[in-house]
């Protein structure tokens, strides 16, 4: 057909609707809105295949400072990536293999004393209120009351070995051979390769109007979340050596499950290190028969304590994460209550976010004439 017989395309040469050039407030609220639900909805949806995908998701922004210095070098990034995740994922199973068997026979330790741990702590607890009755006399601390307080003692010690091996078990057992073997490496280095990609393309899809304000606040975000994350990767990395290497040297059986206790939960501000002074200062007495086999505990937490206030935070984390540790301890609960172990995995990077935006809102209600309008 000629062109000049060609039909014109639908709406070809007509002009545009009449309408609105800008949007308007409302819907900018409506697409905020939307987003919103739409990815409430995805987490609710779909959390139960959620937890391979995120962490692949976390192992990408973990080395993707790596990969971008190794691509400024000159190696090509799908070379970095591969190499990173390659050698992530033999680290990680290095360390499975030394630690896991340790570990199996330190829970089979647990699990050969258990009774007579409890039984030690019950005659340890009964010396202490035989002490007790003889300061305060019979009316105070009778015979059943101590009995009473005997028999609750072995069996809590009793529940929390059992607890602590389930615990270590079922942990063990929510990641799949096929989890951390294929899809977690897999999707991890798609998403290494092509982060910088992801990134600009997720920029371009921002309201140009908005551009320059969000990719600000992403900026922030990802500063403060960058360094708690990796900072404190590291910290946990540091402490798990400190507190089982200090306790194998005192001679407490159980060192290597209490260190690995305190080390990891340390990522909860203050939680770790204070389970982990207790769990051991309970098993010294248990082992060792005596209360004041305490000390050398004591001493290694103490100086665990010192290195980890005064030396691993300052300079791995410092003032740059403004993070504050009730924030933090709030947001892993809520985490583990609303999506388990997803929710935890999500938790400190959704609280990050909600920081940065509570500050940037702070910021501009202290320039706003809300603030700023003078008394009458």
């Amino acid at each position: 057909m000629p062109p000049s017989l060609t039909p014109p395309a639908p709406g070809r040469g007509r002009p545009l609707p009449p309408g609105p050039h800008h949007a308007t407030p409302r819907q900018r609220r409506n697409l905020v809105l939307g987003l919103l639900a739409g990815v409430l909805f995805c987490l609710w949806l779909f959390s139960g295949i959620l937890t391979p995908f995120v962490l692949a998701i976390c192992m990408a922004y973990f080395l993707d400072p790596l990969a971008t210095r190794m691509a400024g070098l000159g190696i090509p990034r799908t070379l970095s990536a591969a190499l990173l995740v390659g050698l992530m994922m033999v680290a990680a199973l290095l360390t499975v293999l030394l630690v896991y068997p340790l570990l199996l026979v330190q829970i089979g330790i647990l699990l050969t004393r258990l009774p007579a741990y409890a039984a030690s702590i019950g005659g340890q607890v009964r010396d202490l209120l035989l002490h007790l009755e003889e300061a305060a006399g019979p009316e105070v601390v009778d015979a059943r009351l101590r009995e009473l307080v005997v028999s609750q003692a072995g069996q809590m010690v009793s529940f929390l070995g059992t607890a602590a091996t389930r615990l270590i078990g079922g942990g063990l057992a929510l990641f799949s051979v096929f989890t951390l073997v294929v899809v977690t490496p897999v999707v991890g280095f798609y998403l290494l390769r092509d982060w910088p990609g992801i990134m600009l393309r997720i920029e371009s899809w921002l309201p140009r109007r908005s551009a320059p304000t969000l990719r600000h606040l992403a900026l922030e975000t990802d500063r403060v979340l960058g360094g708690w994350f990796r900072g404190q990767l590291i910290c946990c990395l540091i402490l798990v050596v400190l507190y089982a290497g200090g306790l194998s040297l005192v001679g407490l059986e159980l060192a290597l499950m209490v260190g690995l206790f305190a080390g990891i939960l340390s990522f909860i501000p203050y939680v770790g290190t204070f389970t982990g002074f207790v769990t051991a200062l309970v098993l010294a007495a248990a082992q060792w028969g005596t209360w004041s086999g305490i000390w050398p505990v004591i001493a290694v937490f103490a100086v665990g304590h010192i290195i980890e206030g005064y030396i691993i935070y300052p300079r791995l984390l410092g003032d740059r994460v403004e993070l504050h540790a009730v924030w933090v301890i709030f947001a892993l609960f809520a985490g583990g209550v609303a999506l388990g172990f997803l929710g935890v995995l999500l938790a400190v990077p959704i609280a990050a976010a909600i920081g940065v935006l509570a500050r940037f809102w702070m910021r501009k209600y202290l320039e706003s004439p809300l603030y700023l309008d003078p008394p009458r």
